[in-house]
């Protein structure tokens, strides 16, 4: 299996180096475009962290400012996730389960 020429996300935006380099955007676009397979995987990846971090108990703020993303992102994904049928059951953190139990007591 040979593998193509590994390309680094771009730092710039390409209407940028289409001006720098006297071409058009499109062309740009297409010399310098990340590989599909390996953004999938990165959004896949962003994907599970984004639904881990919500059973870990953050709120979609808290995940957004963690992951460097925007919060948008983030209520979009959780909600892909509930349609797909993921469980977003938060854990329960040590000692949680006795606060709601003495509360139920009362």
């Amino acid at each position: 299996m040979t593998q193509g020429p590994r390309r680094e996300r771009r730092t710039v935006t390409a209407r940028e180096l289409a001006d720098q380099f006297g071409v058009s955007e499109r062309t740009v676009l297409r010399m310098v475009a990340e590989e599909r397979a390996a953004y999938e995987g990165r959004s896949r990846q962003r994907r599970d962290q984004i639904v881990e971090l919500h059973r870990q108990g953050l709120k979609g703020y808290e995940i957004a400012r963690e992951l460097s993303v925007s919060a948008g992102l983030v209520s979009i994904r959780l909600k892909e996730a509930r349609a797909a049928g993921v469980d977003l059951t938060r854990y329960a953190a040590a000692g949680e389960g006795d606060v709601i139990t003495r509360h139920l007591r009362r």
